[in-house]
């Protein structure tokens, strides 16, 4: 056996409980993600003192398209008639900063149809 032994509580010194080995990566990664943060907030602020053209931030257009259910189990897609064309902007970083979301969760989401639901009167009128 390799080791110093505890004979008063019959384990090998060099194991870490489990509980403290839990709180260690916990806090570990607490940590890492806050430098994450940080840094990423840092960068952010360096690349707004010397703007470019979309850079940090971002306007994204898309056509906003309706998602109608009809009664055999079939989606029709419109265009908003009211509302055709849909902005969104957003921030070139890992993190959201300043209410905006980061580029790479937008943009593959603003091209997804907004679901509609076809409500009957008389539902409605139960729940009231």
């Amino acid at each position: 056996m390799s080791g110093t032994m505890c004979y008063l509580c019959l384990r090998p010194v060099n194991v870490i409980p489990p509980r403290t080995l839990a709180e260690r990566i916990v806090i570990a990664t607490a940590l890492i993600l806050a430098v994450l943060y940080s840094g990423d907030y840092f960068f952010l602020r360096v690349r707004m003192s010397h703007p470019k053209p979309s850079v940090p931030f971002e306007s994204i257009t898309a056509p906003r398209i309706l998602a109608i259910p009809e009664k055999n189990a079939k989606t029709e897609y419109q265009i908003d008639a009211l509302n055709p064309e849909q902005t969104v902007t957003c921030i070139h970083s890992l993190f959201p900063h300043f209410g905006y979301s980061p580029c790479w969760y937008v943009k593959p989401r603003i091209n997804r149809p907004v679901p509609m639901m076809i409500v009957s009167f008389s539902t409605v009128l139960r729940r009231e």
